[in-house]
């Protein structure tokens, strides 16, 4: 289906939804494991969505807005995306959570590239990706575990949407991680009884916030 003519920008469409509560047993074991504000929102790029920033924005989503209907993200010139999300530290991958919908714009093999920030839709194509996920086509979140062998030193992480149910887009409305996450510099940001505490530090691990980064980012 892909013609891999892909273009910077083009159109959106709103697509209406409704709004689910959270359940707090649902957000408790979230906020343990969940990695978001470790994310590099400004330096996320996303090749081929409709509109600029669409991909980051899903990605700011916090996990009580990850049932939000917008805003969402939709490919432009064919069903294949690629994100490129880095983090500010070392994460250990333990899965990936996806929600997209239960129409044919559900994204269906989603491959991983890790540690690499040179990656177009040739490149993704032709090389091995770190592991390779097929998805569901529901509008259930799916968490999506990874080989943790292989993710364990994680510095960004590429998403290739290679194809998806059968529509000529592909529409995904939040993306989310869950992992461990060291700091660059620091001991592992879960030490929280350190006595020279760095306040930056424990910003991190405050569980998912309520506000989303804000910056400029650039979709190719």
């Amino acid at each position: 289906m892909s013609n891999h003519q892909h273009e910077e920008h083009g159109h959106g469409h709103d697509h209406g939804g409704h709004d689910s509560h959270d359940h707090s047993d649902d957000i408790e074991p979230a906020l343990q494991t969940l990695i978001w504000k470790q994310i590099d929102f400004e330096s996320i790029r996303t090749l081929n969505e409709s509109e600029s920033d669409q991909g980051a924005k899903v990605i700011e989503k916090t996990w009580p807005q990850r049932l939000n209907p917008e805003p969402f993200l939709e490919s432009d010139a064919d069903e294949q995306l690629l994100i490129f999300i880095p983090f500010t530290g070392v994460v250990k991958l333990h899965s990936i959570l996806i929600r997209s919908s239960a129409e044919s714009s559900a994204p269906k093999t989603l491959k991983l590239f890790i540690n690499r920030d040179d990656l177009d839709f040739s490149a993704a194509a032709e090389l091995q990706p770190t592991q390779s996920l097929e998805l569901s086509q529901t509008s259930e979140i799916q968490d999506l575990p990874v080989k943790r062998a292989l993710f364990g030193n994680t510095y960004n992480i590429n998403l290739f949407v290679e194809d998806n149910y059968g529509e000529d887009v592909t529409r995904i409305f939040w993306i989310g991680f869950k992992g461990d996450f060291m700091s660059l510099s620091r001991e592992p940001v879960e030490v929280l009884y350190e006595k020279a505490a760095n306040p930056k530090d424990h910003a991190v691990i405050q569980g998912v916030g309520d506000q989303a980064s804000q910056g400029t980012r650039h979709g190719m």
